[in-house]
């Protein structure tokens, strides 16, 4: 998706395209009965919830927790001494910082989304951690503030040269910026099979939520051409296989339709489908993988700039 600038509205995350137009908008909401808020997205249809459990319990291991750990890995490698996290959303990455850096490392957790943090503040009580919220666009900081910068599936959503530029003016000399995004959709097994079941049920205007945004950023050559661009020197980028698994094909597909802006694609053309779309997602799951543990491949690509 070429999704590019983000503006802060009232407590709603405005994602625009490169031509301006609201694209889409995520926010943090308490669901019933829920100890802590859920995403929605507000996409060109309207305004609908996304299940707040179904993220936490069922996509954020499915798909995020994986690469977290990879992400955290690599930084400790570089040894720093000062990590700004951008888009940290609910962060899985932010826990996997504090369990892979040494007790001395500042990290400041950063999202546009000031709920958002609310609540990932509440599953990480560290006072290691400083939670702010920024615009990746604009960082608060002053030049050289970082020897580290990290962002884990995020750029897809934002202008990514302007907020490429502004990773590199925080950033110390000799800093490195470490993020990853999505590779194609086919090479994502689950994500793939719950899109092609939403496109069997709504042929006419399939919500290609998916294929358009997270999996939208994938071409390694203009990925490496926008980061140097922003006046890196050093860019490599690897390319990462990994397992995404689930207890069951259900839990793949609650995590996937329910727990993500998929949701809101669905209930945008007919609330009323997101229950089939759930289950012939985990349908095509079970006919691809069984009906017990599934176990499927995940990739994406992993940069690291200085």
């Amino acid at each position: 998706m070429p999704a590019a600038l983000a503006r802060k509205t009232d407590t709603c995350s405005v994602l625009r395209d490169a031509n301006g137009q609201a694209s889409a908008a995520l926010y943090f909401r308490r669901g019933p009965g829920q100890p802590a808020g859920g995403l929605s997205d507000q996409s060109r249809h309207g305004v609908f919830g996304i299940d707040s459990f179904a993220l936490r319990q069922y996509a954020g291991p499915l798909i995020f927790a994986p690469y977290a750990g990879d992400l955290a890995a690599r930084l400790a490698a570089l040894n720093p001494t000062r990590v700004l996290e951008i888009a940290a959303g609910t962060g899985i990455v932010t826990r996997a910082l504090v369990r892979s850096l040494p007790a001395s490392v500042d990290i400041v957790a950063t999202d546009l989304n000031q709920p958002m943090l609310d609540h990932a503040a509440a599953q990480l009580p560290s006072s290691r951690v400083t939670w702010q919220q920024a615009d990746a666009h604009a960082l608060p900081f002053p030049d050289g503030a970082f020897d580290a910068v990290i962002c884990q599936f995020g750029v897809m959503f934002f202008d990514k040269r302007r907020a490429y530029r502004e990773v590199r003016r925080v950033l110390k000399p000799r800093g490195h910026f470490i993020f990853n995004v999505w590779d194609k959709l086919e090479y994502n097994d689950f994500t793939a099979l719950v899109t092609a079941a939403a496109v069997d049920i709504f042929p006419d205007d399939p919500p290609l939520f998916f294929a358009r945004i997270p999996h939208g950023y994938h071409d390694k050559d203009a990925i490496v051409a926008d980061v140097r661009d922003a006046g890196f020197a050093n860019v490599t980028l690897e390319t990462v296989t990994l397992r995404s698994v689930a207890p069951s094909c259900r839990d793949a597909a609650v995590g996937l339709c329910q727990g993500t802006p998929l949701r809101s694609e669905i209930e945008a053309r007919d609330p009323s489908k997101l229950a089939e779309v759930t289950d012939a997602g985990a349908a095509r799951i079970a006919a691809r993988f069984g009906s017990g543990p599934v176990d499927g491949m995940i990739q994406a690509h992993v940069v690291i700039a200085s």
